[in-house]
């Protein structure tokens, strides 16, 4: 087998194509001609030999093997960034304001933040939890450099056209090890207060079920819900991404109903700014895709 080296400028076209939605914001963000930034993609498909975007479609659309190279993509990049920080001179610095859903700050983030922070240590993070929905108000909103949220609906057609949108995940009943809660006629549900995604659809999916179910503790910190879950009060709605590993996931279960997915976004409130949020944003993007 012939090895092949991917050019990092071909790699980075195709995430910025695919981030502002088209050719043109691509090259105008990345200092280049939009035939330029054409001819980059179509080598970059010659090397893999795969279509990677598909033009009969009159919107920006992803092939699916497009769909899984830029998930290898924003990885690879993120990793080339990071060894180019290490040796960045003159070190960036600056504060940085993100609001993230609690369930993130506990399970996924620590990592990549923890990355980041090795990575630029001159960087202060100044991290706030809430609901999606309270962090996306116009009220909150203007307060964050980047805020990863949910998406409630993510259909096929959103997903290319959502250049905020980092993946779809599942979402999944979750419980204690052990526990039978959900075996209960009616059932004891641990959940945040009213506006979460994961209370709405666990809501909505138990009524289309008609099965009987009634809230018995509400809190919206992840930790919370942990230590609930622990003594036994119910089970809850979590993305499958973001369950810690003391609880567990409920499978295939004829008493609980499917639930669907759910979109994760990041979305970046003020680009162009200050250039360490969008390496940030390339460390989350890459660490949760």
């Amino acid at each position: 087998m012939v090895m092949k080296n991917l050019p990092m400028d071909m790699l980075r076209s195709l995430v910025v194509i695919n981030d502002e939605g088209g050719f043109t914001a691509a090259a105008d963000k990345l200092g280049r001609t939009q035939p330029a930034i054409s001819q980059q993609i179509k080598k970059l498909e010659s090397l893999v030999e795969r279509p990677l975007l598909n033009r009969n479609s009159p919107k920006l659309e992803l092939t699916p093997a497009g769909e899984m190279f830029l998930r290898y993509a924003r990885q690879i990049l993120a990793l080339n960034d990071e060894l180019v920080g290490q040796f960045a001179n003159p070190l960036m610095s600056g504060r940085i304001k993100v609001g993230i859903p609690s369930e993130f700050a506990t399970t996924l983030l620590p990592k990549i933040i923890g990355r980041f922070a090795k990575t630029y240590p001159d960087v202060s993070l100044d991290i706030s939890c809430d609901l999606s929905r309270n962090l996306l108000s116009d009220e909150q909103r203007k307060q964050y450099d980047l805020i990863l949220a949910l998406h409630d609906r993510v259909t096929p057609q959103q997903r290319r056209s959502q250049k905020d949108l980092i993946k779809t995940d599942d979402l999944v009943w979750v419980g204690s090890e052990g526990s039978r809660a959900h075996l209960q006629d009616t059932l004891p549900l641990v959940a945040a207060p009213s506006g979460c995604i994961y209370r709405q659809r666990a809501l909505q999916k138990l009524g289309q079920a008609k099965r009987s179910c009634r809230i018995v503790y509400n809190i919206s910190d992840l930790t919370g819900i942990e230590a609930a879950l622990h003594e036994g009060l119910g089970v809850t709605v979590l993305a499958r991404s973001t369950v810690p590993s003391s609880l567990t996931i409920i499978e295939s279960c004829e008493q609980l109903p499917a639930l669907g997915s759910i979109g994760i976004g990041l979305k970046q409130l003020h680009p162009g700014d200050n250039p360490v949020v969008q390496v940030l944003a390339d460390f989350i993007k890459a660490g949760l895709a």
